[in-house]
């Protein structure tokens, strides 16, 4: 019998990860299926234990669930708990044991593309929301200090800095502040849901102050190629969108889960392939 895996979210019908474990279980000859469900809030806690009961060995956990499973499990990762958010849950001795690797997948992603020497650079975040918290508290956890925080309401970002449990060197700037100040960045991190499809015209900030030669990082994937990356491109900027970030969760949690660590290329070619898209 094959082990099963899935991911837990409402809407899940879209979701890329099926797709993209099930050809990295068949890639590697791991015997296991992963699968969707589809499952309302109220429903959460009753799918939780119902999920142990049928044996899953683990599971993503998507919108709008990724704050509230926290406390259905048994222990949550230190990273994790700092985040607020978890979306990968792992069986362990009969335990369910909460990670968050959007945020180390993001990381990862970002080293792999950056030209550069990343841990020096002056960072600018944009967006304080869930992705946001888990990209800046896990390059906070890994030494990369210079962050700063650009917000269309700023005392959210600023709360979010407060309770970082790792040392930064973060400031807080309105979305309008950010665009005055672009040139002082090296790297500027995209996180929110403006370009997304289908209002793919919008750009959170403009790039008039961007300066030459920066990395420009969003992290939607549809469109493969947001507006905001394609102005920041025609600047000279390098650019960098959120496939390998979205790769790179999922190939963190197939190795928490399997002991495996899967063809990252492979996955992302899997992913391209249901987009209908190309490399930018």
């Amino acid at each position: 019998m094959k082990k099963l895996f899935g991911v837990i979210g409402a809407p899940i019908a879209h979701s890329m990860s099926p797709v993209m474990h099930n050809s990295a279980f068949a890639a590697l000859n791991v015997d296991g299926y992963y699968h969707p469900f589809h499952i309302q809030p109220d429903d959460l806690a009753d799918a939780v234990k119902g999920m142990k009961a049928i044996g899953v060995e683990g599971f993503n956990v998507t919108i709008p669930h990724k704050t509230a499973i926290i406390p259905l499990l048994d222990k949550i990762d230190p990273l994790a708990e700092a985040i607020g958010a978890v979306n990968t849950v792992v069986r362990e001795e009969d335990q369910w044991v909460g990670y968050n690797t959007d945020g180390l997948g993001y990381v990862r992603a970002l080293r792999e593309e950056y030209p550069g020497v990343l841990d020096d650079q002056h960072v600018l975040v944009i967006g304080a929301g869930g992705a946001a918290r888990a990209i800046f508290y896990t390059l906070a956890s890994e030494g990369i200090s210079r962050i700063t925080l650009a917000n269309r309401t700023p005392e959210k970002a600023k709360a979010m800095i407060e309770a970082c449990p790792y040392e930064v060197e973060g400031a807080v700037w309105s979305l309008e502040e950010a665009e005055e100040k672009l040139a002082e960045y090296d790297v500027i991190i995209q996180t929110t849901s403006i370009g997304m499809a289908p209002k793919v015209e919008e750009m959170p900030i403009a790039l008039d102050h961007l300066k030459a030669m920066a990395f420009m990082s969003d992290i939607i994937y549809n469109p493969l190629e947001t507006k905001l990356l394609q102005e920041a491109k025609k600047q000279g900027a390098y650019t960098q969108n959120g496939l390998k970030m979205f790769v790179y969760q999922g190939a963190l949690a197939f190795e928490k889960w399997t002991g495996i660590f899967p063809d990252v290329q492979q996955m992302e070619n899997v992913v391209l392939q249901q987009l209908g898209g190309k490399r930018c």
